[in-house]
């Protein structure tokens, strides 16, 4: 019974961050089969667009550290799930942030 349950806690992290990175996936196949990804004007703009889901995945992964140190969980678990958190929330920032227009100053 308890070697179940461990394998429960190893493989927990793996489901859920797989079943985010699917969502994700998924998500940014369909808006690229629509035509509907996000497209900013200026080049730093598109950038900082193109770069929302990296970073929220950096971010969370050191989140995901600092945590690990203070909480009782591994610092594998903490990791994964902070990559995981991290992709979700900069997925979630690049939907909010495409969906803004940029001003026009002329």
């Amino acid at each position: 019974m308890e070697v179940g349950i461990e394998i429960f806690r190893i493989v927990l992290p793996i489901i859920f961050v797989g079943a985010i990175s699917l969502f994700v996936i998924l998500r940014l196949k369909g808006k690229q089969k629509r035509g509907t990804l996000g497209k900013q004007d200026t080049t730093a703009a598109q950038s900082l667009l193109d770069s929302l889901i990296p970073l929220g995945m950096v971010f969370g992964t050191a989140l995901g550290l600092v945590l690990s140190m203070f909480f009782p969980f591994s610092l594998a678990t903490g990791i994964t799930f902070g990559a995981g958190l991290g992709l979700l929330g900069g997925y979630f920032a690049y939907e909010f942030y495409s969906k803004q227009e940029e001003p026009n100053i002329h």
